[in-house]
């Protein structure tokens, strides 16, 4: 059986663990403590962890997460084992239990705000910081079956919100992803593996304006009336784009240039190097 306890974490046992609602899928919530405001002109000092450790065991006991953790040095203090909900997320009446879903619903406060400032340097997100002892952390997620991927995506500082997302995909989440919740927390956070965004795919590269016009017939002309279908452009293919340059790949470039306000001569339906990025991008 995986560890209840983090190995290494400092634990701080509150006296009332109750069972998480197993039929869902394992997860992790990712929170910020967000104790202080500071902002880019105006930082803060982090404040200490020792004090957040007395708050999550004295007057915080009804927000108490799983972990606490600090990306600068990777200390963490533990307040609930692994099998028991957490209390960082609101948890309304009806739906499911925010706080119990899954067969884990780990739940990771990191020592962080906003612009906060350590040893004399200023963190804008998560993501800036040394996220120093993050790997243990992850690896004791997954022991407990939680996928790496975040089902709604990486967190921002924007909420994106999903009860049937919620309720059928395990995996990670920050707070501002969370139903019943209003919190946007934890904003970005450092990529991992299963994590790490898809590069952009590079466009094709223009193949001169010879490649297309009457009698024209390659693999461009073909890339071309693909591209124009998936940008909404094809409305005159009558059997889809091919090989063959037509009348309706011609009509097809001249929408997406009159699209992007042009007329006369610069949509008279022939791609030239604007056109094509455009079109691609």
């Amino acid at each position: 059986m995986p560890d209840l306890w983090l190995p290494g974490a400092e634990r701080f046992p509150l006296s009332d663990p109750a069972p998480t609602d197993t039929q869902y899928a394992p997860r992790a919530i990712w929170h910020i403590t967000w104790d202080k405001n500071a902002s880019a002109d105006k930082p803060v000092d982090l404040v200490p962890f020792n004090r957040l450790v007395q708050y999550f065991t004295g007057g915080g006991k009804s927000a108490a997460p799983h972990l606490l953790w600090d990306p600068f040095t990777g200390r963490t203090a533990q307040f609930y084992p692994a099998s028991s909900r957490a209390k960082s997320v609101v948890d309304a009446p009806g739906g499911t239990r925010t706080n119990r879903t899954g067969r884990v619903c780990l739940q990771i406060e990191t020592l962080f705000f906003p612009h906060c400032r350590v040893v004399g340097k200023t963190y804008a997100t998560v993501r800036d910081t040394p996220a120093k002892g993050l790997d243990k952390i992850l690896a004791w997620t997954r022991s407990w079956g939680v996928p790496d991927a975040w089902p709604m995506g990486s967190p921002s500082w924007k909420a994106d919100r999903s009860q049937s997302t919620w309720e059928t995909k395990g995996g990670h989440y920050g707070h501002s992803h969370v139903p019943e919740n209003q919190h946007n927390d934890p904003g970005p956070m450092p990529n991992w593996p299963g994590t790490t965004p898809k590069p952009k795919p590079v466009p094709p590269l223009f193949p001169g304006r010879t490649a297309f016009g009457a009698g024209k017939s390659n693999e461009s002309v073909l890339l071309l009336g693909q591209q124009l279908v998936r940008r909404g452009y094809g409305r005159h293919y009558r059997m889809g784009p091919s090989r063959q340059w037509g009348e309706a790949d011609r009509l097809n470039v001249a929408d997406f240039q009159r699209a992007q306000g042009w007329i006369g001569p610069d949509a008279d339906g022939y791609p030239g190097p604007e056109t094509w990025r455009r079109l691609f991008s």
